[in-house]
């Protein structure tokens, strides 16, 4: 149950709008580089999440029309390098070289 309140806490009221959450995970991706230390580390300190909860939590945000609308470079940005990841993995599966 806690983890559903958890991952509840973060959408918006069923008004299609992203959550203060969401809008922060986008900034803070648009550019986590100018935080001193590793991006897992502030990513636990400013969203209190494991760096793998962090980037589910991404990965669903960067699919949704809300986020495209609010930050169209970063989500664009964010879904190719995405995309080739994806491809890169599925390749190596195949024994083919990228």
């Amino acid at each position: 149950m806690v983890a559903t309140e958890a991952f509840s806490a973060g959408q918006p009221e069923e008004s299609g709008a992203l959550s203060e959450r969401d809008r922060g995970i986008l900034d803070f991706e648009r550019q986590w580089w100018k935080f001193a230390g590793a991006k897992e580390s502030a990513v636990r300190e400013k969203f209190d999440m494991s760096s793998t909860r962090y980037y589910q939590v991404l990965n669903a945000l960067i699919d949704r029309p809300e986020a495209l609308a609010h930050d169209p470079l970063l989500v664009r940005r964010l879904r190719r390098l995405r995309a080739a990841r994806q491809r890169q993995r599925s390749a190596r599966r195949l024994g083919f070289e990228l």
